[in-house]
């Protein structure tokens, strides 16, 4: 089955990468994340779309805009200009990353989240445009509960520290921000919003299944997130990808943006592999009718149809980003 993995980040610009995509028979949608304002984040969207008019038929592009300046009255009209560019050059759907909720304040020390009136124009435009919104808008759960070794985003946090919400009631809440990306989901109800990693509502589908109830212009990506599926109760699971097999989004969140040129043989048949275990991981989990081991544990298999796997896979990707 030819598959499309909707979240990741993989600069794949090699002939051997390349030939890793074509045994797998994968097409990427790589996403752009927008840490600043300037030149870091406009290297991907540039090695994005390189990449994309090179090998139409193995990746796509998401682009992402500028984080706000305050102090720039042209900062709207900027962004709306950036994204239809990107739009023009092949990107299927523009991204808000986290930093929107949890880094950036504005001038008067007040968070800026996303449903900010900042924003409304930028949105209106996206909307109009036809393409789909992407929103990684907070954290997982976990991020702030004391960390508990062996569960999924224990390593995260150990290692990100900057993202560590515990003890930090400085910083918005986990509901306040799921509220802030389910009111822009309710604002503009024409426009496709999908939602990474599960919505950040990981730790329980039934809480997945609410917003997707409430909302029929969203979708989520399972980008991520295997490690809290395999959690769960696996029949509960399967059900919650059998309801709502049109509104999931097959996605890894692989990561490797460096160009493969510049990885030692040792580092590229490293990320090869590792690549190739998250793909075959999340295919198992999904197809499979046994036991399957992952992420340290053994669970049973979703065992979902041909026919839902296709949508999941590959066939939601395409009707979500049109384009792609």
């Amino acid at each position: 089955m030819r598959r499309i993995d909707a979240h990741l980040h993989f600069n794949a610009n090699t002939p051997a990468a390349l030939k890793v995509l074509e045994d797998l028979d994968l097409k990427l949608l790589n996403i752009c994340v927008a840490y600043d304002t300037g030149s870091k984040w406009r290297e991907q969207a540039n090695n994005w779309s390189k990449l994309t008019r090179a090998h139409p038929e193995r990746f796509g592009w998401i682009t992402s805009f500028d984080l706000p300046r305050f102090d720039d009255p042209h900062y709207v009209d900027a962004a709306i200009e950036s994204i239809q560019r990107d739009l023009h050059e092949g990107a299927v759907g523009v991204k808000i990353w986290k930093n929107i909720g949890m880094e950036v304040k504005k001038p008067s020390g007040e968070w800026l989240y996303v449903d900010d009136l900042l924003f409304d124009p930028i949105i209106k435009a996206i909307e109009r445009s036809g393409k789909s919104l992407l929103m990684h808008i907070a954290e997982p759960l976990a991020c702030w509960q004391a960390l508990v070794p062996g569960t999924p985003h224990y390593g995260y946090y150990k290692n990100h520290p900057e993202w560590y919400m515990y003890n930090k009631p400085e910083y918005p809440a986990h509901a306040q921000l799921v509220a802030s990306r389910d009111q822009v989901v309710e604002r503009y109800p024409k426009l496709r919003v999908i939602g990474a990693h599960l919505a950040s509502l990981e730790y329980d589908v039934a809480e997945v299944a609410k917003r997707l109830e409430r909302y029929p212009n969203f979708a989520v990506d399972t980008s991520a997130r295997l490690g809290d599926l395999v959690m769960q109760d696996s029949a509960k699971v399967r059900k919650f990808f059998i309801d709502f097999q049109d509104r999931i989004l097959y996605g890894t969140d692989y990561v490797s943006m460096e160009s493969q040129d510049n990885l030692s043989p040792e580092r590229t048949r490293h990320n090869y592999a590792e690549f190739t275990q998250f793909t075959d991981d999340w295919w198992s989990y999904l197809s499979s009718s046994g036991t399957v081991k992952t992420h340290n544990r053994e669970v049973k298999g979703l065992s979902l149809s041909a026919t839902v796997l296709e949508k999941i896979f590959r066939t939601n990707a395409q009707r979500w980003y049109p384009g792609l």
